[in-house]
């Protein structure tokens, strides 16, 4: 069944008569999601260092640190279709994963489409890891120890971004990939079964993905759809989150399958009840809380140090 909390929520936004997002223009949907947050998350929680930063290019960061010291570092993508989501609306998320993990994160506020459209937030995807690398010391983290993660369209970045790294020679060491798209053909069989009436609808994915790679000769390019590259060997080990009621949850899998398949150390979780999204809504979706808790696990796990 479908999370009694998850249920209200959408009733509730029915009630309100909030529009959905392939009915507005990009700004008004940024505006809407944006908006939302206040409602649907909880406080942010206190961390030991905030800061605004930017890559030499202009590209906006924000570090979160949890503690003194060196630390591991998590590079972070935000979800929103590559056309809405910042670092605001994922600034709990932020914080709640660098606390449960014990790392620092480091969020990439990639540009957007349609006024930026793929591969450009790819490109800024590629940017940060190596900029984040490249200036581990003044970031005060352990170059060795990096993980890239996202949610939704920010869960394709980071996949992306692993098998760039690894094509570079720069291999990380974990990512973590919450409902990410991994294929832009939106063929898989949740796609019908969820894609109505579960907040991330069939339109929308339509809506985001038109803004983002409307041409479809690009939908099998790697960079757009990870499930499709060529080589998935010798990735990072991986944790693969999805939704039972998310029309994105047999890619999700898939990916994960293919991970595995090729050889790499994956771990799977579907939260069965829930819908594309839950994770930024702790305030009024329990689990959103036990899927972050699950994820800083991992990662403290992944990038702990190594015994001398």
């Amino acid at each position: 069944m479908l999370d009694p909390q998850a249920r209200a929520l959408l009733e509730l936004m029915i009630e309100k008569r909030v529009p959905p997002v392939h009915t507005l223009a990009p700004a008004e949907a940024r505006r809407f999601y944006a908006e939302r947050r206040t409602f649907t998350q909880p406080e942010p929680p206190p961390l030991a260092d905030v800061r605004a930063l930017a890559t030499d290019t202009g590209l906006p960061l924000r570090l979160y640190r949890p503690a003194e010291g060196r630390l591991a570092l998590l590079v972070y993508f935000h979800g929103g279709g590559w056309t809405i989501g910042d670092l605001d609306t994922h600034d709990v998320v932020c914080r709640t994963l660098a606390l449960a993990s014990g790392c620092a994160v480091l969020a990439v506020d990639y540009r957007l489409a349609p006024e930026h459209r793929f591969p450009a937030a790819v490109d800024d995807a590629v940017a940060a890891v190596r900029w984040a690398r490249r200036e581990a010391a003044a970031l005060g983290v352990d170059p060795a120890r990096v993980a890239v993660g996202g949610d939704s369209a920010g869960g394709n970045l980071a996949a992306v971004a692993a098998i760039a790294a690894r094509d570079a020679h720069d291999p990380l060491a974990a990512q973590l990939l919450i409902y990410p798209v991994t294929d832009m053909r939106a063929g898989a069989p949740s796609h019908t079964t969820n894609g109505q009436g579960y907040l991330l609808t069939n339109d929308s994915i339509g809506w985001f993905r038109g803004h983002y790679l409307p041409d479809e000769a690009l939908w099998s390019d790697w960079r757009a759809s990870p499930l499709l590259a060529a080589d998935l060997t010798r990735l990072p080990r991986a944790l693969v989150l999805t939704a039972g009621y998310d029309p994105l949850r047999d890619e999700g899998l898939q990916y994960a399958d293919a991970l595995s398949a090729a050889g790499n150390r994956v771990q799977y979780v579907c939260f069965e009840r829930q819908i594309h999204g839950f994770v930024t809504m702790g305030r009024v979706l329990d689990e959103a809380g036990t899927a972050l808790a699950l994820a800083g696990g991992f990662l403290r796990e992944a990038l702990a140090p190594l015994a001398a």
